[in-house]
């Protein structure tokens, strides 16, 4: 295996979790642990056979205690793996003709883990192909992978925090570069196609997300031929990959100039997200910080009433443990990404921050966010 795998792979932390919970291998599934396991990240169509439980051309990694890891694959999804990947030995299937889990098998049992205990996503992994799994290995013993890879990926390696940064950067450059071409009579369609198309020119190999104007109450719709007009505060919540790694952000714009009415409600929303950004300190719970995010908004008259009120991030997927929502018990960690977003209504700002001892670190912070960005 390539050295490489210690720039982004908390391997200390996986070798922890794999002794606590006597582990002879991970074998792994789901997008954002093949991801983060692999080293790299498949593009486009291969990505969707990643997503899709069901796929007949689903990708796995198997990595044991002791010994290389190996990915399971079809040909078509092996040269990039490949040319990519830390990984250095791979077990290539037959695509539609042979079953992905047969091969899994037949790799378990090639590296002497036929009668092993192992951890597989029991989220992800379908009920057929464990059925399948169990008949071909009856000796061997299967836990969940899930909220073990949870808490390994969680703190982050100074080599995923630099790649975070990357795509936080692209992402803050396509705001930059696509608001000011924002006027009256353009459609939410327009702008979103400009940033999308500005995150692939900055080097991201994926970029999805939501805007919509304030008069158009339907957040999370889909941009459509909804036309700006003047005076209108834009509302963004965008993410763009970039080798696998997301820039999460949100920024708000206004069509023209801001009203002093408007720079007033942005300032007040403002002060409430910095006063929860900066409650970001290991060892206080995700709960702890939501609880605090609604007590701050009371304190200005307004009931916070959001699911979340931030989330980690990390490869292959932008909402990852701890989140920070009601109740949750999971502690903060040096080292752990949160990407906060406390917000009323279409004053929605993210940024990405790694939790520290003494305060959060700023990752994204290319965008100035002191005030409202006018378009005009």
């Amino acid at each position: 295996m390539k050295d490489t795998v210690k720039e982004l792979v908390n391997l200390k932390r996986l070798d922890e979790a794999m002794e606590a919970h006597g582990l002879d291998a991970v074998v792994a599934r789901a997008g954002l642990n093949f991801t983060y396991l692999a080293g790299f990240a498949y593009p486009g169509t291969l990505a969707r056979h990643v997503d899709l439980a069901d796929s007949p051309r689903s990708v796995w990694v198997i990595w044991p205690r002791a010994g290389e890891p190996r990915i399971v694959l079809n040909a078509i999804a092996r040269d990039l793996a490949a040319r990519d990947s830390w990984i250095e030995t791979f077990d290539v299937y037959e695509g539609y003709v042979e079953a992905p889990i047969g091969r899994v098998a037949k790799t378990l049992t090639e590296m002497g883990l036929a009668q092993s205990r192992i951890a597989l996503e029991l989220n992800y992994v379908t009920a057929a192909d464990l059925s399948a799994l169990q008949a071909s290995l009856p000796r061997l013993r299967t836990v969940d992978l899930a909220p073990i890879m949870d808490h390994v990926r969680a703190v982050k390696t100074e080599g995923e925090i630099a790649r975070l940064k990357i795509g936080a950067d692209v992402l803050d450059d396509a705001f930059l570069k696509c608001f000011p071409g924002t006027k009256p009579a353009s459609r939410e369609r327009d702008l979103h196609g400009a940033l999308v198309g500005a995150c692939l020119a900055g080097g991201s190999e994926f970029t999805h997300g939501i805007l919509n104007s304030s008069r158009n109450t339907v957040a999370y719709g889909g941009e459509s031929d909804f036309a700006f007009a003047a005076g209108d505060a834009i509302r963004t919540d965008y993410v763009t990959y970039v080798r696998g790694y997301p820039g999460h952000q949100s920024r708000c714009a206004v069509v023209g100039r801001a009203t002093e009415k408007q720079k007033s409600e942005y300032a007040v929303a403002r002060d409430v997200y910095l006063a929860s950004c900066n409650h970001l300190k290991a060892g206080r719970t995700a709960g702890e910080v939501y609880d605090f995010v609604v007590k701050k908004f009371a304190s200005v008259g307004m009931d916070y009433h959001h699911m979340i009120a931030g989330h980690s991030v990390g490869a292959w997927w932008h909402q990852q443990e701890p989140v920070i929502s009601r109740g949750n018990p999971r502690v903060l960690e040096d080292g752990m990404v949160i990407a906060m977003e406390p917000h009323i209504g279409h004053w929605h700002i993210q940024d990405m921050f790694v939790v520290r001892a003494n305060g959060p670190q700023l990752i994204s912070d290319k965008f100035p966010t002191d005030r409202i960005f006018d378009c005009g």
